[in-house]
């Protein structure tokens, strides 16, 4: 029996029906009245458990899934220690930092950085040699600016939509982000024919190889 973490939302759904259709199939997960977390076909050797996003990393590290599919925003934010095995070239967005058009940094005084993003926040200033004050946020991070309470921001932008409502443009890209097939190191080791079986169906869903 493989353990999977599933996202909640739109991207575990698009990653579960490529599985489904390479025969892990687990009727009941289809089921969007249902309360169940944890779903299984004890016939196709397949556990699926719905997590929130940002915890996918933490299941698969600590070996209650074996393999879980995880953005690359949560996997750089929260390091867990994966293997990384597959980009699956969807829920494609990039990590970026953004603000108004006439941004000025200052570099006589820490620049102020609104994020969820912390510490690849902070990675990506370092590299720069540049001193930041972080103020992590949880929501509405556009904001920050708008409020004087940030300089800029570190968020993730799909089309940038909300970015252009709130007069606010994308001055640096800092990372692209697509969902990554991940597994566990141990799992990884002792059921590794089942694993990349796995991996092989979501390839062959027209995945990238990393």
């Amino acid at each position: 029996m493989i353990n999977v973490a599933l996202p909640k939302g739109r991207l575990g759904d698009q990653v579960y029906d490529i599985l489904a259709k390479a025969g892990y199939e687990c009727p009941e997960i289809l089921d969007k009245k249902s309360r169940k977390l944890v779903f299984e076909n004890k016939e196709r050797g397949v556990r699926y458990f719905s997590v929130k996003p940002s915890d996918v990393g933490v299941y698969v590290e600590r070996g209650a899934a074996d393999v879980g599919i995880a953005g690359k925003d949560i996997l750089l934010e929260h390091r867990p220690d994966v293997y990384e095995l597959l980009d699956l070239g969807i829920g494609v967005c990039r990590l970026c930092i953004a603000g108004y058009p006439d941004f000025y940094d200052d570099t006589d005084r820490p620049l102020k950085v609104a994020t969820k993003f912390p510490h690849v926040a902070r990675a990506y200033y370092e590299e720069k040699g540049r001193d930041i004050d972080i103020i992590k946020l949880h929501g509405s991070i556009e904001l920050a600016p708008i409020l004087k309470l940030s300089d800029v921001i570190c968020d993730i932008v799909e089309t940038g939509s909300t970015l252009k409502e709130n007069n606010l443009v994308v001055l640096e890209e800092v990372e692209p982000v697509s969902a990554r097939f991940i597994a566990n190191k141990v799992s990884w080791q002792f059921h590794h024919e089942e694993i990349l079986a796995m991996k092989n169906a979501l390839e062959n869903g027209e995945a990238h190889k990393l």
